[in-house]
């Protein structure tokens, strides 16, 4: 909404100028003229300062977040964990804030259209993130989809291509107990504070955290990248890997699960919410308006966005009807939705062919992309499972981008846990 104001007000101010400006005598014009190398250099130095804030807060950011980092390919952090201790976490914070101060130093007015753009998009980053601070958001750091019992997915997009990739991950391999200890931190102050998920949305944690913990430590999702290594580590190296990758998931990653298991069952779950509901933590509805305005990037109230819903709902019945009218159904609704869900005809018959239907419509749409996008991204992309053991916890699909680096491909993840229930 901002960029539309300043627009509204900005492009009559200009048209005006550019029409006195043609009706300047010759000599007046030439007399301006000395002053385009002022502009131009105000200008640049104007855009030196806001990309030097960009790189800084760039490495910044990927050092206060070494997992994400490591997924883009940035290998810098890959022997440790996020520091999700409350002082760093409120050291961030105050970093953001100092931030947006000196962005906000920087004249916007002399920026380039492009890096006005770029200076709207991380002011709005850095405004939506400091409001979200103050409700404590980061005190809920486990459900069903997401939390320190799906860490060992990192394994998935990490390079493991020399001893030093090994030794990184055997690094975050002992430093676990702590993640672990500050993730329960984050956990018992959110209790205190009531700040927590509802029951439905943590019933599915424990079974997750019951893959975690193995007799063998070889089983453990932990010690994957030690079952196969590349050919370029001896074998005396790959022995003493391996070994040393059992050592850190036997004494320092299952313990961690038993404690955080142990933890949840008995404390954390019976204090959840029985109702489901944001109005039942601290400042519930500030926060409900807040994800409201953050998600739909408008200044919407949630009371807008429910009727807006509604008149969405009835617009769609209307074309459902209408659909059931073309293709000759004769029933209601009702049936009409029973038929499509029950149908087999709708359906895939087991998981391969589920996936191999993925497959096949992503390169159905890919030579459509040219029709509808001017600039299409180099990285390929494969559709693959989602991992068996979240499979039933997840959602129908989703998508992990890229490395930054073009080491790894960007993966399409869908569901092939139960095809009977995943319409074609």
């Amino acid at each position: 909404m901002r960029l539309t104001t300043k627009k509204r007000f900005v492009l009559p101010v200009l048209l005006c100028v550019s029409l006195l400006f043609v009706q300047l005598p010759v000599a007046a014009q030439q007399r301006r003229s000395p002053n385009k190398p002022d502009q131009t250099n105000s200008q640049a130095g104007a855009g030196r300062a806001l990309h030097a804030l960009f790189d800084a807060e760039w490495d910044w950011f990927m050092e206060q977040n070494p997992t994400w980092a490591s997924r883009l390919g940035d290998r810098r952090w890959n022997d440790r964990w996020e520091d999700l201790s409350l002082e760093a976490i409120e050291r961030r914070q105050q970093r953001r804030i100092h931030v947006l101060a000196r962005l906000r130093a920087i004249p916007r007015e002399r920026l380039s259209p492009a890096d006005r753009l770029n200076y709207d998009l991380f002011e709005n980053d850095y405004e939506t993130d400091i409001e979200q601070h103050r409700f404590r958001t980061y005190l809920l750091p486990i459900n069903q989809r997401e939390g320190i019992q799906t860490s060992d997915e990192l394994t998935e997009q990490l390079r493991f291509e020399s001893v030093k990739d090994y030794e990184d991950w055997l690094a975050r391999l002992r430093a676990f107990p702590r993640f672990m200890e500050q993730t329960l931190t984050l956990m018992r102050t959110g209790v205190s504070e009531r700040r927590m998920w509802p029951k439905v949305v943590l019933q599915r944690v424990p079974a997750q955290l019951d893959k975690q913990i193995v007799e063998n430590p070889e089983a453990s999702p932990f010690y994957k990248p030690f079952l196969e290594f590349p050919k370029t580590i001896t074998p005396q190296e790959q022995a003493r890997l391996a070994a040393s990758g059992r050592e850190a998931v036997a004494t320092n990653v299952i313990p961690a699960f038993k404690q955080l298991r142990q933890y949840f069952t008995r404390e954390y779950m019976p204090a959840a919410f029985d109702e489901v509901g944001i109005w039942q933590l601290p400042q519930g509805a500030e926060m409900y308006a807040f994800q409201a305005r953050r998600y739909t990037t408008t200044n919407l109230t949630p009371q807008q966005i429910h009727e807006k819903g509604l008149s969405e709902v009835a617009r769609i019945r209307a074309q459902m009807q209408e659909i059931m009218r073309q293709v000759g159904f004769r029933g209601t609704l009702k049936e009409f939705f029973k038929k499509l869900r029950t149908d087999k005809e709708f359906y895939y018959k087991g998981p391969d062919e589920l996936l191999e239907a993925y497959r096949a419509l992503s390169k159905r749409i890919d030579p459509q992309l040219v029709k509808v996008f001017k600039t299409l991204p180099r990285t390929p992309y494969g559709v693959v499972p989602i991992p068996d053991k979240i499979a039933p916890d997840t959602t129908t699909a989703y998508y992990n981008q890229p490395a930054a680096d073009g080491s790894r491909a960007g993966l399409y993840y869908v569901n092939l846990y139960k095809p009977e229930t995943r319409p074609k």
